[in-house]
């Protein structure tokens, strides 16, 4: 016996027409046929997951951030009423998510999951027709634990029935987030039985994975979801300066996490640096049209939580603005990453499809502060003459390569590069 072991005979015979080497010729091939396999498996990368949906990074609203658990049909039907008549729908907002505690405390008495009637007297179906009508899609919440972080029933060991009572309702999107027992199961076990059930559901449902980044999901979840939470949850604060598993994150400790992430995200699956806080009171102008430019950059989920039937003219603009919008939507190869760090001010640039370049110039610190870069930094081809764009002000000028501006308090500048000075796509 090699290498000293005294193996049993009946281990051996495949057959008892074949010699022992012939015997041991086959065990070789096989055992070299299972350790190619599992080596496959082991650098395989993760594919993204194949549903069809979320080509570009989703566009909708979600009730917490706002309201946390005050949740209604009446506020969700007024949200959609509110995001079709300030421009929202136009400028490609599509979802309105329903959050947590929109059930009641336990299951109905076939296990099923029962809406609040106090908060929706017709049911999640009645809310997601009327939805519906108005062009848009209907978003859930629940947990992939024993309750959810509000504690109201989780979908773990529930996830065929809730994913198909999701299903018929007319549910569009399904956030799924990270509370309750996890009876022993693993992150991607407890969130990869729900994609099953969804896909299983009969129903094209749009799947967000929110594990606060806790397990690295950059690594796996492009195989199970749509997209996937990357930190702890947002608040509307510039910074909270909290470690980074610390619950709150403010914007630029959010946006200090997404260093090194641009590989997982690509069509169909997305980084999620959490929902939007524009508009949500301790942001001033400045910070929201720099926490909406960063979001945009990276091809976030562009999530809005703010009240959308009270927000004001300048909270309106931001939300809407197509160009900075367009910088959201468009994959030019990879999101935006981070090409200089000077501690209080630092450059990232995403390439666009078309060839151009959107680039920010971000300033972190208090006080105004010249910031500048070059075409070749943020990578763009070397051309005689650039056209700069700048995507708040709308205006254009020519540049030999030099990218400039004074930048205020916690703001950001915001353009889109081209070479030359021809037609190019907006």
């Amino acid at each position: 016996m090699q290498h000293g072991l005294a193996v049993p005979a009946w281990r051996w015979n495949l057959h008892p027409s074949l010699t022992t080497e012939d015997t041991m010729n086959a065990w070789q091939r096989i055992f070299a046929l299972a350790l190619a396999t599992m080596l496959a498996w082991i650098v395989m990368p993760a594919h993204a997951l194949d549903n069809g949906l979320a080509r570009t990074p989703p566009m909708g609203w979600n009730s917490w951030n706002s309201f946390h658990c005050d949740v209604s049909a009446a506020l969700v039907e007024a949200t959609a009423d509110a995001m079709v008549a300030f421009g929202m729908k136009d400028a490609g907002y599509t979802y309105v998510n329903i959050d947590d505690c929109w059930m009641l405390k336990q299951r109905g008495a076939r296990g099923e999951l029962v809406a609040d009637p106090a908060k929706f007297p017709q049911g999640i179906e009645a809310v997601a027709a009327y939805v519906h009508r108005k062009g848009l899609k209907l978003g859930i919440y629940e947990s992939a634990g024993a309750t959810t972080c509000a504690g109201y029933p989780g979908s773990i060991g529930h996830e065929q029935a809730d994913a198909a009572q999701f299903a018929r309702w007319g549910v569009d999107y399904l956030k799924y987030d990270n509370c309750g027992d996890y009876q022993g199961k693993t992150y991607p076990q407890r969130y990869t039985a729900m994609r099953d059930a969804l896909a299983h559901s009969g129903r094209a449902i749009l799947y967000s994975i929110c594990e606060w980044g806790n397990q690295s999901p950059w690594d796996w979840a492009p195989a199970i979801g749509n997209l996937w939470r990357t930190t702890q949850d947002i608040t509307p604060r510039w910074s909270t300066d909290q470690p980074a598993n610390r619950y709150p994150q403010g914007i630029l400790d959010i946006l200090d996490q997404q260093a090194g992430l641009s590989q997982a995200s690509h069509p169909g699956a997305w980084n999620d640096p959490d929902m939007l806080e524009v508009g949500n009171g301790y942001l001033d102008d400045d910070e929201n049209r720099a926490h909406f430019s960063l979001w945009a950059l990276l091809n976030a989920p562009l999530i809005a939580g703010n009240d959308l039937r009270h927000m004001s003219k300048e909270v309106r603009e931001v939300l809407t603005n197509r160009e900075v919008i367009t910088v959201d939507q468009d994959w030019g190869g990879h999101q935006g990453t981070k090409v200089r760090d000077d501690g209080d001010t630092e450059v990232w640039a995403k390439p666009m499809s078309d060839g151009s370049v959107a680039v920010i110039l971000l300033n972190r610190r208090r006080g105004p502060v010249e910031i500048a870069t070059t075409t070749r930094e943020i990578g763009l081809k070397a051309a005689s003459s650039y056209t700069v764009r700048d995507l708040w002000k709308h205006t254009e000028a020519a540049s030999q390569g030099s990218i400039s501006a004074s930048v205020p308090t916690h703001a950001v500048a915001m353009f889109r590069v081209w070479p030359g000075n021809g037609e190019r796509a907006r």
